[in-house]
């Protein structure tokens, strides 16, 4: 596995818009209250021209969102790329992803959400760790959250481990902001939950993201699963699903689908985080759905409720590494090695 280098003071992160940008001033407000703070901490950012810019959840053409990855992985005054945001239709750009500039020049790549679009393929195709975590305008609420400051220990080669957060935030995927800055507005208590109510303590190599993204890839030649699970086999896979809008009865489908594709030979573990939006149409609950699907008896542990979630706040996960995770009494845990 390729490590990039993690950033410094002084360091400059490139920010592009390879999904939506901001689509109004409330989100605009924010971004440049994100450049205001990580300049303050002694980073230099690059922001796209497009990160104001979302027409129907698209920065630019998919043409130019994929050219704008390609120039920041040239450019040597770069040291890591920020995607601003998430969206629908980021993976329109692959096609015009100059991967082989990737390879030649790795950057860590930090996205949530649609951004799993071109983090998937970059760890499973390329070998090249890439970082499941805060999209840019995380960094512009006012005051930060643990799972901020958390992630940003991380982006600087602090491998901390990353407990469990107390409460979290029981809204919609699409919280409307009023002022650009606000933070969390915790509701509900956090509570990881196992398939079979038995702790777990494992250790495997981590891969994941958005599933209704990697829905998407499954198959195409935008995905390297199949390899990248050889490859690992002895370590053993750790999967994490982070499901934004997928019903209980489409999730039961997919993982269906993941694993028929072979996704889950050599699971030791798979984690999925709070639904986005929780729906059934047949009156299915999340650990229902679990049980029913083909996973349901795979004889591997199955956590649920996590905190990689679109109801944040989320733990921030580097794909391709090594992974310890527990999960016990409700509380969870996950570290990473570098190997």
């Amino acid at each position: 596995m390729i490590y990039p280098k993690f950033i410094k003071s002084g360091d400059c992160i490139g920010v592009p818009a390879p999904s939506s940008g901001a689509y109004d001033e409330p989100h605009i407000r924010r971004y440049e209250n994100a450049k205001r703070k990580l300049e303050k901490m002694g980073f230099n950012i690059i922001l796209s021209k497009n990160i104001n810019k979302s027409d129907k959840c698209r920065s630019a053409s998919a043409k130019e969102r994929a050219n704008e990855i390609n120039e920041m992985f040239e450019k040597t005054n770069i040291d890591f790329i920020s995607c601003v945001a998430g969206g629908e239709f980021l993976v329109e750009i692959l096609p015009f992803v100059d991967f082989e500039k990737i390879v030649k020049n790795p950057k860590f790549v930090q996205g949530f959400s649609d951004p799993t679009g071109l983090l998937f393929p970059i760890t499973t195709k390329y070998d090249i760790a890439t970082i499941y975590g805060n999209n840019f305008g995380e960094y512009g609420a006012e005051e930060y959250d643990r799972s901020v400051t958390d992630n940003l220990e991380i982006l600087q080669g602090n491998i901390i481990k990353q407990k469990n957060y107390e409460m979290f935030e029981n809204e919609s995927a699409n919280i409307e902001f009023k002022t650009g800055l606000e933070g969390y507005n915790f509701t509900d208590k956090v509570e990881w939950k196992t398939l079979d109510n038995k702790p777990v303590s494992i250790k495997g190599r981590i891969i994941g993201g958005c599933l209704d993204i990697i829905s998407e890839l499954v198959g195409t030649k935008y995905d390297g699963t199949k390899d990248f699970v050889e490859k690992y086999k002895e370590d053993g896979i750790i999967w994490y699903f982070d499901n934004c809008e997928l019903s209980m009865e489409e999730l039961i489908r997919t993982i269906w689908k993941l694993n028929e594709f072979g996704y889950f030979k050599y699971a030791k573990c798979i984690i999925f985080g709070r639904n986005g939006i929780q729906k059934s149409f047949l009156g299915y609950t999340m650990q229902e759905a679990l049980k029913d699907s083909v996973i349901g008896n795979i004889g591997v542990p199955i956590i649920y409720d996590a905190d990689f979630s679109h109801k944040g706040p989320c733990l921030t996960v580097i794909n391709g590494a090594i992974a310890n995770i527990e999960c016990i009494n409700g509380n969870g845990s996950i570290s990473f090695e570098l190997n």
